[in-house]
C-alpha cells in the first residue's frame, strides 16, 4: 500500500506460531489517499461498494492489499509452501478472488532467503514499489529476519525486483512481519521481534527510516506479551499494522500461537504524541477481534487495511480458518484463508472490529 499520498485523491480526514528454535525459537488503508490514513469522503458517483465474497482468496495467507492510484488492488500473501511470492491485481475486491496471480520473486536454493518466506507486504515509496517480507537460509530455517525487494518499473508485475538485503536491527534475532508508514514527514518501520533476556518470542517494534530498507533508530519496543490471551501456546506479539485516524494512531497486531487461539490486539497513540516514546502508546487490557463459534472463523489475525470501491467504507483483511481442531503443528495447515469485511467506527472515534463474519453462502448451499 502507498504511502505516497495520490494527488487526485480527496484529502482524507485528519504470525504465526512458528515460533521456533533458538528464541523459540503485524487505516494504514492500503489506499492512495494518504500515509496511513483511511479516506474518509467518497468521489462523487461513485457507486456502492459490492458485498464482500467470503473467503476471498483460499490458502493465502498474511495477506495485504494495496490500493494503488491506477484503479487497482495488488494483493500478496504467505503461500502456504514458504517458497515464493506472490501477486495478483483487480479493479475490485472481490475480484481478487479470481484473478490470474504471478510468482514474482521465488526463494534462493541455498543461502540467505532460502526458507520460510513469509508475510510479504507490498508498498510504493518515492516512485518505486518495495516488498518486505520475511525469510530464513534454506541451512538454518529458523533464523528468520526480515528482508526487501525493489522494483523501479510502474508495474509491480514488470520490470526487475532487486535485492535490496537484510533490514539491520538492534539484534541478530528471530524478526519478522515489516510494515512501514509515515506520519508527520518521518517514514517508521514496525515489525515484530525477539529480545535477548526477554522470556517470549516476539515483541513490536518501532523505529524511523532513513531510506525503505534502513532503519535510522533508535528502535523501541511499543509491546510485548503480557496478557493471558497473548501467550496461548506461544508468547507473541506480531503482524502490526497502523490505521490513522480521528486524531489518533491504531496499531493493531496479532498474539498468541496461530491455531484457533490466534487474535488481534491494539495499541494507541494520539497523532501529536512523539511516536518513539512507548508511553506515548496504550494497549488495549483485551483482544480486539478473536475466534468466533457461531460464525466458524478461528485464529483471525495478521491484518491490514484498505478501502471499498466507494473510496470510503474502511475495510479489515485478515485471514482466519474455518476450523478450530488441526492435526499437527498449524504451520502445516494450508487452510488459512484471506477474508475481507467492513471495519465499524464507536461514537469515541476508535474502530470497531466485530466479529468474523461467517462464509458467504450462494443460492444452493
Amino acid at each position: 500500500m502507498s504511502r505516497d499520498r495520490d494527488p487526485a485523491l480527496p484529502e482524507p480526514p485528519s504470525r504465526r506460531l512458528l515460533l521456533k528454535g533458538a528464541a523459540a525459537a503485524g487505516a494504514l488503508a492500503a489506499i492512495p489517499a494518504a500515509p496511513g490514513v483511511a479516506q474518509a469522503a467518497a468521489p462523487a458517483g461513485r457507486p456502492k461498494p459490492a458485498p464482500f465474497v467470503n473467503p476471498l482468496v483460499r490458502n493465502r495467507a498474511d495477506p495485504h492489499i494495496h490500493r494503488h492510484k491506477d484503479g487497482f488492488y495488488y494483493f500478496t500473501a504467505t503461500a502456504p509452501e514458504y517458497d515464493r511470492i506472490i501477486l495478483r491485481r483487480s479493479r475490485t475486491l472481490n475480484g481478487l478472488g479470481t484473478a490470474a496471480e504471478s510468482v514474482i520473486w521465488r526463494a534462493h536454493p541455498t543461502g540467505p532467503m532460502g526458507a520460510h518466506i513469509w508475510a510479504p507486504e507490498l508498498h510504493r515509496i518515492g516512485g518505486k514499489w518495495y516488498i518486505y517480507f520475511a525469510s530464513a537460509p534454506a541451512e538454518d530455517v529458523w533464523a528468520i529476519r526480515i528482508w526487501v525487494l525493489e522494483n523501479a518499473h510502474p508495474n509491480p508485475f514488470k520490470g526487475t525486483w532487486v535485492e535490496k538485503g537484510q533490514v539491520k536491527t538492534a539484534w541478530e534475532t528471530f524478526s519478522l512481519d515489516a510494515t512501514t508508514f509515515t506520519h508527520r514527514g518521518k517514514r517508521y518501520l514496525a515489525w515484530a521481534q525477539h529480545e535477548p533476556g526477554l522470556d517470549n518470542n516476539t515483541g513490536i517494534f518501532l523505529s524511523e527510516m532513513a531510506n525503505p530498507w534502513t532503519l535510522k533508530g533508535p528502535q523501541v519496543r511499543l509491546s510485548t506479551p503480557e496478557y493471558d490471551w497473548e501467550c496461548i501456546g506461544f508468547k507473541v506479539n506480531e503482524g502490526p499494522y497502523v490505521l490513522k485516524r480521528n486524531g489518533r494512531l491504531f496499531m493493531t497486531y496479532s498474539a498468541s500461537a496461530t491455531d484457533s487461539h490466534y487474535c488481534m490486539g491494539l495499541l494507541t497513540a494520539d497523532t501529536d504524541s512523539h511516536l518513539l516514546d512507548p508511553m506515548s502508546w496504550s494497549k488495549s487490557p483485551t483482544p480486539v477481534f478473536t475466534s468466533n463459534d457461531t460464525t466458524k472463523q478461528y485464529g483471525p489475525g495478521h491484518n491490514c487495511f484498505t478501502v471499498a470501491e466507494d473510496g470510503r467504507t474502511d475495510v479489515l483483511v485478515y485471514h482466519a480458518r474455518q476450523y478450530k481442531e488441526i492435526n499437527g503443528d498449524p504451520l502445516n495447515d494450508p487452510n488459512r484463508h484471506t477474508r475481507v469485511q467492513k471495519l465499524g467506527w464507536k461514537p469515541d472515534g476508535t474502530p470497531d472490529f466485530g466479529i468474523p463474519v461467517a462464509d458467504t453462502t450462494t443460492a444452493g448451499d
